[in-house]
């Protein structure tokens, strides 16, 4: 029962990690690399590299609860709720 229930939760934290790191990545690929100096944040190109190594973490389910897969969530969080966020303020 333990066993099950360890895998499902798993299995939802890899689904759910996976989710917010191709979003962060879509959503740098969207942006304009013109607004990323603009409000302050490195290039658009370290955002993508960043992202991108982020989300080919997130594909694999051995790294997702490891130190690599955190650091990718967090890579990801950070961009969506602060360069993101920046951005969509200049860019709307």
């Amino acid at each position: 029962m333990f066993d099950l229930t360890q895998n499902l939760v798993i299995t939802v934290l890899w689904v759910v990690f996976g989710v917010v790191k191709i979003w962060a990545f879509v959503d740098c690929v969207r942006r304009p690399a013109q607004a990323f100096p603009a409000v302050g944040r490195v290039s658009k190109v370290l955002w993508l590299l960043l992202t991108g190594i982020a989300m080919l973490t997130g594909l694999i389910p051995g790294l997702t609860l490891g130190i690599i897969g955190i650091a990718g969530v967090i890579v990801a969080l950070v961009y969506l709720f602060d360069v993101r966020v920046r951005i969509a303020e200049i860019t709307s």
